[in-house]
């Protein structure tokens, strides 16, 4: 048995179905939501007991953090020990929107949000679904992405109910997400802020506002080593259930799709996944998906792509690499996690 899904405008939610959803919540249940990004699982952040559903119900580890989604800077304030210049500042530029901000943990939050850490990652989501539940809550939702621990993020209602069952009370479909990326995460606790997560804000974005920003890669961790400083930190992450392998181009990805397909005899399906136009005739057993050639389309279909090509079936993913450069960081890093 399933979780009730209840189907919702995404530009003008029901009155009724946020009141419904925001009831579960303050009872302490757990609600699926849209945001721009992915689709969350909502929980009361203030309440342990329901930020503890969050974890059982993603089999998450408990030194991985949450992020508080609230609708504004004032919200955020509330919750942070501190809130600097810089917070304000970008809070200012960039919310509601895809954009994190860590920042000291005030009194209020609990350890279980935070994984027993002294920062708490906060943001403004940029969705009329999220914002009318969190005003009709009228208090921090922790609101990590709705799926199991390691495994490919929602951007439909569909990949909620798939991932979670009834491990989730109610779900609140507004169709797909419009990013399909999850948010990047800023460490303003350190000096100079670095970002910790790439995400679905540009770091040309971020720099035209705070210069000193600092990426330095792939940073990650294994699921065993404390607490992290941020959500999604793992090597492994974001991950289909087939295997995913990566070629450096079209020719090459068309090739080893071909090769695998062959190997397998016809047992099994091989997905593949190319930037740019549809492929022609492919051969038997491979099922091949086109992705625009540019980062912010390509994202927007990535996660659904990988979840269609798990449904149909398939034993491994070939996917094109995206170019080298800082347009297609954030896709770079879900396909290199992906893969790991």
């Amino acid at each position: 048995m399933g979780a009730r899904v209840v189907r919702v405008d995404p530009s003008c939610p029901e009155p009724g179905a946020i009141a419904e959803a925001a009831s579960v919540l303050r009872a302490g249940g757990l609600v699926a939501f849209p945001t721009e990004t992915v689709y969350g699982l909502g929980a009361c952040a203030l309440d342990p007991a329901a930020v503890a559903k969050v974890f059982a119900a993603k089999g998450r580890p408990a030194g991985h953090p949450l992020i508080l989604h609230v609708e504004g800077e004032e919200g955020a304030r509330a919750i942070a020990a501190a809130w600097s210049a810089r917070a304000s500042q970008l809070a200012r530029a960039f919310w509601p929107g895809p954009l994190t901000l860590v920042v000291p943990r005030g009194p209020r939050v609990p350890d279980a949000v935070t994984g027993g850490g002294d920062t708490v990652a906060i943001r403004a989501p940029a969705h009329a679904v999220a914002l009318a539940l969190l005003r009709a809550v009228g208090e921090p939702l922790a609101a990590p992405s709705a799926n199991r621990y390691q495994t490919l993020s929602p951007t439909l209602a569909a990949h909620v109910v798939n991932s979670l069952g009834d491990a989730v009370d109610l779900v609140l479909d507004a169709g797909p997400c419009s990013a399909g990326i999850e948010s990047t995460v800023l460490d303003l606790s350190v000096e100079p802020p670095r970002v910790l997560r790439p995400g679905a804000l540009e770091l040309g974005r971020l720099r035209a506002i705070l210069p000193a920003v600092v990426y330095e890669g792939f940073l990650v961790a294994g699921a065993d080593e404390g607490t992290h400083a941020s959500p999604g930190l793992d090597a492994r992450h974001y991950s289909p259930r087939a295997r995913v392998l990566r070629a450096p181009d079209r020719a090459a990805a068309l090739a080893l799709a071909t090769s695998e397909a062959r190997a397998l005899g016809g047992s099994a399906r091989i997905g593949l996944v190319v930037r740019g136009e549809a492929l022609g005739a492919v051969p038997a057993g491979v099922d091949a998906r086109a992705l625009l050639d540019e980062p912010e389309g390509y994202g927007r279909e990535l996660f659904a792509t990988l979840h269609a090509l798990d449904d149909a079936g398939c034993a491994a993913v070939v996917i094109e690499d995206v170019p080298a450069g800082e347009a297609w960081w954030a896709v770079a890093d879900r396909l290199r996690r992906a893969g790991a």
